[in-house]
């Protein structure tokens, strides 16, 4: 089973368009690249109906388009028979998950990706960063925290990028890195939450698939399932570079992937 579970229905010029013709021009690319199923995750911060979570000017800028919308083009599609599962990303806003939940609750969701791009204002893949304002160990260390607190939240089903703090390239030292890892694959352990493993990376400042390997080998050892993604964000980058997430996978040792339905996941063979 080979499953992109990241991506962004665009048109041309990355244009926004949620309607069944932008997903069914998804699922071709998807079809032809030898891939199973795909799910649609829109950024939560394009839709009106969030407003009221967002400070930063890139986010509430965005809400101006319908979550009904967009739910009704991939699942259209899911009655159609079509592959696709709908999802969304749903930025971290600590102190919101009650209210998010209570907001998403009411929509058909197949799984939901938790992001963070922002911590106090600050980005993690934007500028100002909060590398910048705290330095990296400390920025590392809030950014893990943070992504930990999210897990346990109960928001979301997956991780998605989950180290993008490496986004700029600007790292901390092994011991930092390791005690940073533990304590974050500790937490994440017990939520059965899954780890992306992503291919977007590759075509960031940081040059590399998100996460790192020794992340996912520590979750291999604690049992964290995994998904994969490209994060498109228009339909000829469907499954880009899903060969090199694969590979990765199963060099650390994992051989199933999670598959979504109605929030249950369940294993299937990496394919």
């Amino acid at each position: 089973m080979i499953a992109d579970y990241h991506m962004h229905p665009r048109g041309p010029g990355e244009s926004i368009e949620h309607t069944l013709e932008t997903v069914e021009r998804y699922v071709e690319v998807a079809r032809q690249r030898g891939i199973d199923e795909i799910g649609f995750t829109e950024h939560i911060y394009y839709f009106r109906e969030t407003l009221d979570f967002w400070t930063v000017p890139y986010q509430y800028e965005r809400c101006v388009y319908g979550l009904d919308a967009y739910c009704d083009s991939v699942l259209e599609a899911k009655r159609l028979g079509l592959p696709v599962k709908l999802g969304l990303e749903v930025d971290w806003v600590p102190g919101s998950v009650e209210a998010l939940a209570e907001l998403l609750g009411s929509y058909a969701w197949d799984y939901l990706l938790g992001s963070i791009h922002y911590v106090d204002g600050l980005g993690i893949d934007s500028r100002p960063t909060l590398i910048e304002e705290l330095g990296a160990e400390r920025a590392w260390e809030r950014y893990f925290d943070d992504l930990a607190l999210l897990a346990v939240s109960g928001l979301v089903d997956v991780l998605a990028h989950p180290d993008l703090i490496k986004f700029f390239g600007r790292r901390v030292d092994e011991l930092l890195l390791n005690r940073i890892h533990d304590r974050f694959i500790g937490l994440l352990g017990d939520t059965g939450v899954a780890l992306e493993i992503s291919t977007a990376g590759r075509y960031k400042p940081i040059g590399e698939l998100y996460p790192d390997r020794a992340l996912l080998e520590r979750g291999l050892a604690r049992g964290v399932p995994i998904t994969l993604a490209s994060d498109a964000h228009a339909s000829e980058n469907v499954g880009r570079d899903l060969e090199q997430a694969i590979a990765l996978a199963r060099d650390v040792g994992y051989t199933t992937i999670t598959i979504f339905e109605g929030r249950q996941g369940r294993q299937e063979l990496l394919g």
